[in-house]
């Protein structure tokens, strides 16, 4: 008996599902609220077809809470792009006419006719070094911000200003220089103190936030740091945000998917491929800097560019080639850890301990 697909299209307090049979025949639809009452009863809808699917637009976005609650019931989850489901509406009968119930059915017909589609499992250690990256790096942002403003009172205080690198005992100590008379440099003063001080918190929750991933990362036993130009920060933000390697059957998808791989724009005779602008951003830049690392220091990265200086590519389009061949290292390394993970969780087979 072919499963039946319940499509849904989530918001924030509401979702819509359409249910559809495997010759996508409408059964059912509703609209429910994503409060406990509302996915109550979206639940006992589901259920009352014993062979269910359900597919969920976006499970790493808007749709990843009700989602993960599916999961949680143990319901079976499928994670449907929402690029997919638009192509789906826009090719199905109606124009293309945007709707919650028309985007239900595109997602339920997406499940229904594509195969290879992501299973959602439960959140595992991946999403904590998600979180906990994503953490690190608005501090990252807000120590920037706080230092820049910073600068600019102490160069208005004090002739010459600070070095560029600034930590706060070293701002301290120049503010202690500054005595001025006057309103306007007793207020810049003070605000420059309070800035001290929120950049002295800042540094401690940094310094908390680097020994949490640390942590976390050793008890992940991944092999990452291992890589010349990966540190805490980049195998936390690699671990995050690609969850699964096994959802990328090859190195050329996982490529794909970090915006390293190029892209053809060949035409006619002219044979020739273009920088990628798509991708996960995040993921491109650790490997960006995993490649500048490498670039300041002798080894095979420096060795393979400077290769591909002398076989007539630019600084330019060596780099894209070093952070290409970088993604498949990485992406070697990942799997390899999770070969090595499904191996040490394997139960033994075939006999007996005896005890």
């Amino acid at each position: 008996m072919s499963p039946v697909i319940i499509g849904v299209d989530p918001h924030k307090r509401s979702a819509t599902i359409e249910i559809v049979d495997g010759r996508e025949r409408t059964l059912g639809q509703g609209r429910f609220g994503t409060d406990n009452d509302g996915y109550r009863r979206m639940l006992e809808e589901g259920r009352r077809r014993p062979d269910r699917v359900w597919a969920v637009e976006g499970c790493n976005g808007v749709g990843k809470h009700l989602a993960q609650r599916l999961v949680a019931n143990g319901e079976p989850v499928l994670d449907v792009p929402a690029k997919l489901a638009a192509r789906a509406r826009v090719f199905d009968t109606g124009h293309g006419r945007k709707t919650d119930a028309t985007d239900a059915r595109s997602v339920a017909l997406v499940a229904l006719r594509t195969t290879g589609l992501h299973r959602v499992s439960p959140d595992d250690h991946t999403v904590a070094l998600r979180l906990l990256v994503d953490r690190r790096d608005e501090l990252g942002r807000a120590r920037t911000d706080t230092v820049n403003r910073l600068h600019r009172l102490l160069t208005e205080l004090i002739p010459g200003g600070a070095k560029k690198f600034l930590f706060a005992t070293q701002a301290r100590a120049l503010l202690a220089t500054a005595r001025p008379r006057d309103v306007v440099g007793r207020t810049r003063r003070r605000i420059a103190a309070e800035l001290i001080t929120d950049l002295a918190t800042i540094d401690r929750k940094m310094t908390a936030a680097d020994t949490q991933l640390t942590e976390l990362l050793d008890a992940t036993g991944t092999g990452l740091r291992t890589l010349y130009g990966i540190g805490p920060s980049s195998a936390a933000r690699i671990l995050g945000d690609v969850g699964d390697i096994g959802r990328f059957p090859d190195r050329g998808r996982f490529a794909s998917w970090n915006g390293t791989a190029p892209i053809d724009a060949s035409s006619g005779e002219h044979q020739r491929r273009r920088l990628s602008r798509a991708g996960n951003r995040r993921i491109n830049r650790v490997l960006h800097i995993m490649a500048i690392v490498q670039l300041r220091n002798d080894t095979p990265g420096r060795a393979y560019y400077r290769r591909k200086l002398a076989d007539g590519k630019s600084p330019r389009e060596a780099i894209r080639c070093l952070k290409r061949r970088l993604s498949d290292t990485v992406y070697k390394r990942l799997v390899t850890d999770a070969k090595i993970h499904t191996a040490s969780t394997a139960k033994p087979s075939g006999s007996r301990l005896l005890t």
